[in-house]
């Protein structure tokens, strides 16, 4: 099978996915970068100092001949963000393509852009033409059913970053009592202030806990003024940015990890990372990750997007029940592991080709993870 991936960078969460599609057996892989880093994502992120041999960077016309002939060969094509100009020769010949998708309503239905929209889309995705939704994002499906888009062809994805086996039991031991972590950058729709004024209420009702912030950006002089104006020294720690492993370090040694976001984040890969640590989540039900990834109740909790009361609800009865604590954090451990993983994402949509390919134009045979149907979810 000739599997190829266009998307803008190579980084630490696509590496996972793309690792495990290269290494599996009949496969021929390949990822080509299609633009550059950003200044933001490097000082975040860092970057890969040696790219794997399956990484194609063109900087020459004739490198992108190549890569145009490359697309034009492979069985199937994933899609990220990459010029579309690259698929028209694919399109014309009828040849399977895998859209990778966040939702593209993160601000709604906007009617001045509707119809410019919908003749874009349909441009580029011909129904008549063999052209599949993975949806990155509990929302993706919905938005594109507005335009009658994808009709059958949706299928439940995301984004894989690192998956770490741990001894559970020896993981959750070592989590600190009363440990709560919020991790991202400083932007507006991620709300990170929420957690702020949930902090300042448990410390009024007096619980014993700690809250650790790792991130940075546009609105850290705000945030660095509520934890002064609420008097959160004693009890709020504001980390700054951190590299990935050292987020990662964090939540192993958290019990909760809060996904504030609204609607606009995309997916929140932050998510499946402290679900793998084995914390008991509260998350946002606008985040695109959350629909996919949490079931309230079992492996973690969800709480309706902008609504600080019931946020701080869910984090008080967690802080009141370690049992709960422990049970979520198993759970959410073992949805990663078990399911929401990149070797589990590579396997189903490498099956999900097969039988496409085979004839098959609508398969269903996963019931839930990377490759089930997705089906329409509304957050208007």
């Amino acid at each position: 099978m000739n599997l190829v991936f266009l998307s803008n960078y190579y980084n630490h969460h696509q590496a996972p996915l793309c690792e495990a599609l290269s290494a599996r057996a009949g496969v021929m892989f390949r990822f080509v970068a299609c633009g550059e880093m950003t200044e933001e994502r490097r000082k975040m992120w860092g970057e890969w100092r040696c790219l794997p041999d399956f990484v194609l960077v063109p900087k020459t016309q004739t490198d992108w001949d190549a890569v145009s002939q490359d697309i034009l060969d492979a069985d199937a094509v994933i899609v990220g963000s990459a010029p579309q100009a690259l698929l028209r020769e694919r399109l014309k010949a009828g040849k399977l393509i895998f859209r990778y998708q966040e939702r593209p309503l993160k601000n709604g239905i906007e009617p001045l852009k509707f119809l410019p929209r919908m003749l874009k889309w349909y441009k580029w995705n011909p129904p008549s033409k063999p052209v599949y939704l993975l949806c990155a994002s509990g929302f993706t499906a919905g938005d594109y059913a507005k335009f009658g888009l994808f009709r059958g062809r949706c299928y439940q994805w995301g984004y894989f970053p690192e998956t770490r086996l741990y001894d559970i039991r020896a993981l959750l031991a070592q989590k600190e009592a009363g440990s709560i972590f919020w991790a991202g950058r400083f932007l507006d729709w991620k709300h990170p202030d929420d957690a702020l004024r949930v902090a300042a209420r448990l410390r009024d009702d007096g619980y014993n806990f700690t809250l650790r912030i790792a991130g940075a950006g546009v609105l850290e002089p705000q945030l660095r003024a509520m934890v002064s104006e609420l008097h959160l020294d004693g009890c709020v720690q504001l980390l700054g940015s951190l590299r990935p492993e050292q987020v990662r370090c964090e939540m192993e040694r958290s019990r909760i990890f809060l996904l504030t976001s609204d609607r606009r984040e995309g997916w929140g890969a932050v998510l499946n990372e402290a679900m793998n640590s084995g914390c008991a989540v509260v998350a946002s039900d606008a985040a695109g990750a959350t629909p996919f990834l949490v079931k309230d109740g079992v492996n973690g909790n969800v709480y309706h997007s902008g609504d600080t009361q019931e946020l701080y609800e869910k984090v008080r009865r967690l802080l009141d029940d370690t049992a709960a604590q422990e049970r979520f954090g198993k759970n959410a451990y073992k949805t990663i592991t078990d399911t929401w993983n990149a070797q589990v994402a590579a396997g189903r949509l490498c099956e999900l080709v097969r039988v496409i390919l085979a004839g098959d134009p609508s398969p269903k045979f996963y019931l839930e993870g990377p490759c089930s149907c997705a089906r329409r979810t509304e957050n208007d």
